[in-house]
């Protein structure tokens, strides 16, 4: 007998009335009209099943600190980087983890169930280090918590010398941090940012470990340090292990340069993560008009087959005082900003919240087909455009089949002579 039965499921490449068996936590057979016992049958109405969503970019210490130790006035990226510098010294382990704690419980409940959180190393303490390896522990049963160390500073910019952050860095790695990050554009001059990436870059190929930088998060266009990271993911045989994170300099670069540049990304086989929310709140700040939007050119990375996914970075932090751990909200973002309307471009930027940036987690049974992990998200809409456009309910959330999270049907009860009784925001098929 099955564990469970999903049936009569639209799926995101365009599939209907699709079945999903599911037993021993695995996906055992995707087809169309299956008639199986199980204990748990589920009739999915003809709503959107998916696998579940992935954020690719978080900021997790610092999630759900928004007001302390005071608020962002001026809702700028330097007063928040000042105000995170103010805060550390107050962090306490168990404050860190309560946040992180209740974040996850929204994130399972929007269906988003993995994270590639970046963590400050800069504190000698690594406190937070260790409290997000607390969580990523208690999590595990429902979330893939993915830390990458990040020398949120400059790694080369230690008030005790250019190799304190570095030593931070490492101890996190020791402590079991998963993958190797940076800052280029932070550090004091160019060529430091250069010689970070080389470092760095260079450690994560002696560990095996994955490297995920913020990359020319700046409007300048003079800001190129990708070149750099591409450069050294090829030089050090780290294609497909390397992402550039937020690359906001592309929007200000000149076309001859983007296109010498992004056949040199694809070669190297870089993944990009965009993280529209916050890019296009805070890049820009220098315009007057016309203002920059502030998001790098994801249409373009896409089209030259480079693996572009989108994160969420903030969530009611000093950089942002708003979010909610929904992904299809950040999908949403980066639709409008892109100017990702075509039919095929809105169903990409669903991927990109999904298996985009499941490949550049690099998670294992990631999926909807046979063999794949059944971790899944029943959505209140038809199809990845439809869920976009509503911010779809997750009407269930399943992990390895067993349920965690649901929510009742949006709906709204109307009062309108000659109208229907309720609404729910779905066009009627016959329209």
């Amino acid at each position: 007998m099955l564990d469970l039965l999903i049936h009569n499921a639209a799926l995101a490449d365009g599939r209907k009335a699709m079945s999903v068996a599911v037993q021993g936590g695995k996906i055992v057979e995707v087809t169309q009209g299956l008639q199986a016992p199980a204990h748990e049958t589920v009739d999915a109405g003809g709503m959107l099943l998916s696998s579940p969503f992935v954020d690719a970019h978080f900021h997790m210490d610092a999630t759900l600190s928004y007001g302390l130790p005071r608020v962002n006035q001026s809702g700028t990226l330097l007063e928040g980087i000042a105000l995170w510098g103010e805060l550390k010294p107050l962090l306490t382990q168990e404050a860190l983890v309560e946040r992180a704690l209740a974040y996850c419980d929204w994130a399972a409940a929007k269906g988003l169930l993995a994270i590639r959180t970046h963590v400050d190393v800069c504190d000698p303490r690594l406190l937070a280090v260790d409290a997000l390896l607390e969580v990523k522990k208690r999590v595990a049963p429902y979330i893939d918590l993915q830390l990458v160390a990040f020398p949120q500073d400059g790694v080369l910019r230690g008030p005790q010398g250019a190799q304190q952050h570095m030593d931070n860095l490492k101890r996190a790695l020791d402590k079991g941090v998963d993958v190797v990050g940076g800052i280029p554009h932070f550090e004091r001059t160019m060529a430091d940012g250069a010689l970070s990436v080389k470092l760095l870059c260079e450690l994560a190929a002696e560990r095996g470990l994955m490297v995920d930088m913020h990359c020319d998060e700046s409007d300048d266009p003079h800001s190129r340090h990708v070149e750099t990271l591409a450069f050294e993911a090829q030089r050090l045989g780290l294609q497909g292990r390397v992402t550039g994170s937020h690359l906001t300099s592309m929007h200000s670069m000149d076309n001859y340069y983007v296109s010498k540049l992004i056949p040199l990304m694809a070669e190297a086989g870089l993944h990009v993560v965009a993280n529209p929310l916050i890019n296009i709140t805070l890049q820009g700040r220098h315009d007057s008009y016309p203002k920059r939007r502030g998001m790098t050119r994801v249409p373009e990375l896409m089209a030259a087959g480079i693996n572009v996914a989108f994160g969420h970075d903030c969530v009611m932090d000093p950089w942002y005082s708003l979010g909610s751990g929904d992904m299809l909200e950040v999908a949403h973002m980066g639709l409008h900003v892109g100017q990702m309307t075509s039919q095929d471009a809105m169903r990409q930027c669903f991927d990109a919240v999904t298996r985009n940036a499941a490949c550049v987690l690099g998670l294992q049974g990631y999926g909807l087909a046979a063999g794949c992990n059944a971790d899944l998200v029943l959505l209140q809409a038809r199809d990845p455009v439809e869920a976009i456009r509503l911010r779809a309910t997750r009407l269930k959330v399943f992990r390895a089949g067993k349920l965690i999270a649901q929510s009742p049907a949006a709906t709204a009860q109307l009062n309108l002579p000659g109208r229907p009784a309720q609404t729910s925001w779905i066009q009627a098929l016959d329209v």
